[in-house]
């Protein structure tokens, strides 16, 4: 990484030639002494300069390096804690972390995996003969050199005999690493933590998963602390080994020597021992996974734990990046699990599309400051359960609207707020909602509603807003009634009491008005399937659900009536130029993780014919068309596909996402996306199901129990990313954990 403009030119002595890493608490430079030896250069941040008990930390941690001195470990060269700005020169160990070796390369096998596992034990045996229990080794945390694993960062190791630094209430770790007694009671952490933590590590190592992996630093802790390690994944002999180390009980967990014997046995040198030749092959695509998903818990676990989030910090080929911390990370290990994002694909054709012109890695906030228009946000939108956000991606742009959040633009390839729109009826948040309904020709039509307090009614008013610049275009006042507002083509459809007005968008000039013939009692609204005209979707949700549904004429508001069975029924889309909707099974009771599907049915639009398809295994939660296949995404993170031509399971795969949101394809339909509240992304191939890659988390704040989904906008190549707590990044497909620099 280059250098900025305020960074040192020298530090001790060194000449600072770059950047390895950045995080919360400070910079990781690489430099070089006079005599040319590379060093890595640990340099504390200067706010945590000031405090007292940071300073105390650091310094015992270069006292921790200090003592080990194995050839596992990266030894201190030299440090000064009392400088201004505290700082520490370790060896510079060329080599990637275990994080990006497995992110680019997939899982480990063979001999590669045996030299990981016993130079761990090696390493771990050093530190443990000098005293120190390491408390944080995840894959971020360990270099793979040529010659062997090295262990890093020991900011938050502690001396066997030094309880003074352990704070009560501030748990020091990362999740999906961290051991049982971590989380109760860190005054007890011994070395039998770090063989937990190794254990974790190495089924990551070995399936690209940690074995209790889940979407928020609250789920993970709930399943380290009560529920068993998922490593079905792991070939025996190795799971029983691993699954000893995992008990929940500290002293149930083996000593290192007998770990060394246990692995060696587990993991037998391979009959061919170059080992270089293995490392470089990428793996295979996965096969589907067919078993299920582990249920989420639907309320908080009793045992109260109280988390603290922190920045990752950037994972850089050949560097030392050591966690200046002294709290926690949130998000498990830089670069989420398995990623097989350059792989290709079983044809010539390249999996990802090309990216906009000029994208870089960005991440931004729907109440950020807008470069024009209105600068700030009414309020900062964020509620219980998460920001009611509505936004329409088109042209290269994110268009958005919400509660108490004024219309903003958001440009896909650097995250700029171009423009935020100013309304000229409110500047309460408590007051405004703003509703985005479509987006066409550059022209973006906004549905305003106002409170007016003094007459205790809502006025609710259409906006035509230019797309380049945010002006105010046109407005048309709309009276609500059984129909909702909605951009088709070229028209907005404004809901006027029991009529239709239909509006061109280039200027707001009236084509026809209309009543819908679905009669009292039925609410409407507007459907848009590629290749067929516009539909209004009319329902009387009674006793019975009664279903009618009315292709729409443009031209001239001419309504033809089709007829759609009654129930449950959602409009999914179109595939070759049949409808296709989902019926809601009656005998499954819709909950928390959504509604169940019974079946799917085909009605040709034409005549009228309808072919009902049952759908095994009634799958649950969010659904949508994706590739012309029926993918629907459960509440932990399971995404299950069925044909909608014969109803059949496609295939079935478990993610580590909690709650997703929709699913949603790429532009050629080869490529399934959805994300979750923590903003951490998922892909899968939609002809096999094989899962491609998992990114790390990204919103500033997550409510794991909150009911607003995250939303996947694809965008020229590239992919914008919503997330409850109005969190905007970019992600490109092909390297999905690179991110913006500040991050």
């Amino acid at each position: 990484m280059s250098l900025h403009k305020d960074d040192p030119k020298t530090l001790g002595g060194y000449r600072i030639v770059g950047r390895l890493g950045a995080g919360g608490m400070g910079v990781v430079y690489r430099g070089r002494s006079r005599s040319g030896r590379e060093v890595a250069v640990k340099v504390v941040h200067a706010q945590y300069a000031e405090d007292p008990v940071f300073r105390a930390r650091f310094r015992q941690e270069i006292e921790a390096v200090r003592k080990v001195s194995g050839a596992f470990t990266a030894p201190v060269v030299d440090a000064d804690p009392e400088a201004v700005r505290p700082w520490m020169a370790t060896q510079y160990v060329p080599g990637r972390t275990l994080a990006a070796r497995i992110r680019e390369h997939g899982p480990m096998r063979g001999g590669e995996l045996r030299r990981l596992a016993l130079g761990l034990v090696e390493a771990l045996r050093e530190i443990h003969r000098a005293g120190v229990v390491h408390r944080d080794l995840k894959p971020g945390n360990v270099l793979m050199a040529h010659d062997g694993p090295r262990v890093i960062d020991f900011g938050i190791s502690r001396a066997a005999e030094n309880q003074t630094l352990t704070e009560t209430g501030k748990m020091i770790g990362t999740p999906p690493f961290m051991s049982p007694e971590q989380f109760t009671d860190a005054r007890s952490v011994g070395p039998a933590s770090d063989v937990f933590s190794l254990a974790a590590l190495l089924v990551f190592a070995t399936t690209g998963r940690g074995p209790f992996d889940a979407d928020s630093p609250y789920l993970t802790a709930w399943r380290v602390l009560q529920e068993e390690p998922n490593v079905r994944a792991v070939a025996e002999p190795l799971r029983a080994v691993l699954t000893r180390c995992l008990a929940k009980d500290a002293d149930s967990r083996p000593g290192l020597g007998e770990l060394a014997e246990d692995f060696a046995r587990a993991l037998p040198e391979p009959a061919d021992d170059d080992a270089h030749t293995v490392t470089l092959r990428l793996p295979p695509a996965p096969a589907p996974r067919e078993e299920p998903g582990p249920a989420v818990a639907a309320r908080r676990p009793g045992r109260r734990v109280r988390l603290r989030r922190r920045p990752v910090l950037a994972g850089v080929a050949g560097v030392l990046v050591l966690a200046l911390t002294g709290y926690l990370v949130s998000d498990p290990f830089s670069g989420g699990g398995k990623s097989q994002a350059s792989a290709g694909t079983t044809d010539d054709a390249p999996r990802w599309d090309p990216l906009p012109k000029g994208w870089r890695p960005w991440r931004t906030s729907l109440f950020g400051t807008a470069a024009s228009g209105t600068a700030k946000p009414l309020g900062s939108g964020v509620q219980s359960g998460g920001v009611s956000a509505s936004c329409v991606g088109a042209g290269g742009a994110l268009y958005c609207g919400g509660n108490g959040t004024l219309p903003v633009r958001i440009d896909g390839a650097t995250g700029r707020l171009a423009w935020r729109a100013g309304s000229a009826a409110s500047r309460k948040a408590a007051d405004y909602d703003s509703l985005v309904l479509g987006v066409h020709q550059g022209v973006v039509v906004v549905s305003e509603s106002v409170l007016n307090s003094t007459r205790d009614d809502t006025i609710v008013t259409a906006v035509a807003l230019d797309a380049a610049t945010g002006a105010r275009l046109w407005a048309h006042r709309m009276r609500p009634g059984s129909v909702e507002g909605a951009v088709v083509g070229d028209l907005l459809l404004a809901p006027d009491g029991d009529r239709v007005t239909a509006r061109e968008l280039s200027g707001g000039a009236v084509r026809w008005r209309a009543t819908l013939p679905a009669g009292d009692g039925y609410s409407c609204r507007f459907h848009s399937f590629a290749g067929l005209p516009p539909y209004a979707g009319c329902a009387d949700a009674g006793a019975t659900t009664r279903n009618v549904f009315y292709a729409v004429d443009p031209a001239d508001g001419v309504f033809r009536k089709l007829a759609v069975p009654d129930g449950d029924v959602t409009a999914l889309g179109a595939v070759d130029g049949e409808l296709v909707f989902g019926v809601v099974s009656p005998r499954v009771r819709t909950g928390f993780g959504g509604s169940a599907y019974g079946e799917v049915l085909l009605i040709d639009p034409g005549t009228g014919a309808v072919r009902r398809k049952p759908l095994p295994g009634n799958p649950r939660g969010r659904a949508a068309l994706v590739g012309g296949v029926l993918c629907v995404a459960d509440s932990t993170g399971r995404m299950v596909a069925h044909s909608v031509r014969t109803g059949g399971r496609l295939w079935r795969t478990s993610t580590t996402l909690q709650q997703p949101g929709t699913p949603v394809a790429d532009g050629r339909g080869r490529v399934v996306f959805a994300a979750s509240a923590s903003g951490r992304v998922a892909a899968a191939d939609v002809r096999t199901g094989a899962l491609l890659w998992e990114s790390s988390a990204r919103a500033e704040q997550v409510d794991a129990f909150g009911f607003s989904p995250a939303r996947v906008f694809p965008d020229e190549g590239s992919l914008i990313v919503l997330t409850p707590d109005g969190t905007v990044f970019g992600v490109d497909p092909a390297h999905p954990d690179r991110m913006s620099p500040g991050e």
